[in-house]
């Protein structure tokens, strides 16, 4: 069954009314400024504006003030359906709203404007009741600068951004959430911790990964593998390019082309980047003749993909220009949809229960409305789409509405959660394609000795490995779980005397399995201590007169000393907590 919407769009259209008011106000502190367009976005909204001198992060509290005086004044938002003529008479000093409302005209759609006091602009709607926006919950935060349309090729304005919530206690709420995300900010960490850099020599969104953070990495994605081959997955390999034929037939070089990295070759062919693997894996499968006894057959490859991202856009892990997929495609016969998409839910659901992560659902679907924004028929939709919805009334779980979130060429089954701060976040992802199998041709014999087309079924767990390692980072502080840190122990000899009982305690750990180090340096026991914490190191093992005469060692863990142990003792307990995965 679907959740109810309804709360949601109610926020989403409290949101823009805000940006609204926004733009209502830096008119009348700045009249020579021409506003531009301001949508609701996740916890607020935006409004992108140009002005004539720059506009200082100090102005926003007067903003904010005057704001809180004219929403006093508003009643309501009334609109009129106005002439292509009347609006650019209305907005004949603004190139911006000109240039939308020639865009509205081209699509044949109504031009509406919306007026709440003195203030009016042009709008599709989506507004609040007044009553609704309430003047203390909502607040301005932030300056940053936005190429008209997102178009580095167009003029540089300036965005302020301000969040909005229903009321003043969700407002601050939120706000202390913010405070302790940037505590938490992945790339803050990450450099403190040591697992990845930027070079400008290699550019902006090419994370570059050390051998801390590469053995992360290694360990999350060799635990999916784990996952996977129980369920009887294959490894492939595909190379870095192509040719642009391949994602011509596949239909993504019609819808991605301009977020293609391109080569072209001596010998003047046009090659691109690959910014995915399903098509290359659809020429894996149909290499040879498969029979019906052959399927389903899954493909599974940890591998990078490259979008062209604006430079504007790109953010720490979270959004780069490198996206290492942990990737899998099966293909299957129509009959066999369920079992393996139920397979795909098992790992889901293990992988992230692992992390304490519990899921919701989002069934994301074509919409009707953008017809021309998918491949297929509409026989093809319904069949995918109710393939999928009989799988969830099977597993009977409620799942959010995600019409107009479908990929291009099928529905997905995304994967939803919260991080410990409570941000909502999109994980994994389960897609059915019926689509592809058709334009590449691809088939098995059946029974009857008859073609039969077969079914895509992609399946990403972590998604990006970029991505899930920022969320990873900010949802453990840094603080990971013993089976995933760099260093599990460091032993610790408090003077240069037991260094030798320390070392040979140390090559054990590591003949055991365990990735441990040892400090050997003359620095206080104090300090020793203080640096290992600084690199939320999970245990430490200090090593004194005391325990090198007992044949001992003092286990301290992040909870608080767990006293003098014998070493097999300390083995067997990071070996069971490692194997765990705790």
């Amino acid at each position: 069954m679907k959740t109810d919407n309804a709360n949601n769009e109610n926020l989403a259209h409290i949101r823009h009314s805000f940006a609204h008011l926004l733009a209502a106000a830096i008119l009348e502190l700045y009249p020579d400024t021409l506003n531009t367009i301001g949508p609701a976005i996740e916890n607020g909204f935006y409004y992108d504006f140009e002005f004539k001198s720059p506009l200082a992060e100090t102005e926003l509290s007067k903003i904010e003030k005057k704001m809180r005086e004219i929403l006093k004044t508003w009643k309501e938002f009334s609109h009129k359906e106005v002439s292509k003529d009347e609006a650019k008479k209305y907005f004949a000093h603004n190139p911006y709203k000109l240039e939308l409302i020639n865009e509205i005209e081209e699509k044949g759609e109504k031009i509406t404007l919306y007026t709440s006091g003195n203030f009016t602009d042009l709008c599709r709607g989506g507004h609040a009741d007044i009553k609704d926006m309430h003047s203390d919950a909502f607040t301005l935060f932030r300056i940053a600068g936005a190429y008209w349309r997102g178009d580095e090729k167009n003029k540089m304005l300036t965005r302020i951004y301000g969040l909005a919530f229903e009321t003043k206690e969700e407002l601050e709420v939120y706000k202390k959430q913010r405070e302790e995300a940037e505590k938490r900010d992945h790339k803050k960490i990450g450099k403190e911790l040591g697992l990845f850099v930027f070079s400008p020599l290699v550019g902006p969104g090419l994370p570059l990964w050390t051998p801390k953070g590469t053995l992360i990495r290694e360990l999350l994605n060799d635990y999916v593998w784990e996952l996977r081959k129980q369920k009887g997955y294959q490894k492939v390999t595909i190379p870095h390019i192509t040719k642009k034929e391949l994602y011509e037939t596949s239909g993504h070089w019609a819808k991605y082309a301009d977020d293609l990295f391109k080569i072209k070759t001596r010998e003047d062919h046009l090659f691109a980047m690959k910014p995915m693997n399903c098509p290359h894996h659809t020429q894996i499968f149909d290499a040879e003749p498969r029979s019906y006894r052959d399927m389903p057959q899954r493909y599974a490859e940890t591998t990078m993909v490259y979008r062209d991202e604006q430079s504007g856009e790109l953010s720490g892990l979270s959004r780069v220009l490198s996206i290492t997929q942990d990737d899998a495609h099966v293909f299957c016969r129509e009959n066999q949809i369920e079992d393996e998409a139920m397979a795909i839910w098992d790992i889901i659901e293990t992988f992230y229960g692992t992390f304490g992560f519990e899921l919701k659902v989002r069934f994301s679907t074509h919409d009707p409305k953008q017809r021309e924004n998918y491949l297929g028929s509409d026989e093809t939709w319904a069949k995918a789409e109710g393939a999928l919805e009989n799988l969830m009334k099977k597993k009977g779980i409620e799942w959010i509405d995600g019409t107009g979130e479908a990929a291009f060429y099928g529905p997905k089954i995304d994967f939803i959660t919260n991080d410990s701060l409570g941000r909502v976040l999109q994980v994994a992802t389960i897609q059915l394609d019926f689509n592809q199998p058709k334009n590449f041709g691809l088939f098995c014999t059946n029974e009857k000795g008859e073609k039969e087309q077969v079914v895509m079924i992609h399946a990403a767990i972590m998604g990006s490995i970029e991505r899930f390692m920022s969320t990873l980072i900010e949802h453990y502080a840094g603080i990971f779980p013993t089976w995933l840190c760099p260093t599990q122990i460091k032993v610790l000899p408090i003077g240069e005397s037991e260094i030798e009982y320390a070392k040979k305690f140390t090559a054990l750990l590591r003949e055991s399995g365990i990735r441990a180090e040892i400090d050997e340096s003359s620095e206080t026991l104090g300090k020793k201590i203080r640096g290992a914490k600084t690199e939320k190191i999970p245990y430490l093992a200090v090593i004194g007169k005391k325990e090198v005469e007992n044949d001992t060692v003092t286990l301290e863990a992040r909870s608080g000393s767990l006293g003098a142990l014998s070493q097999k003792d300390i083995l067997e307990k990071l070996q069971i907590e490692i194997k765990e995965k705790k």
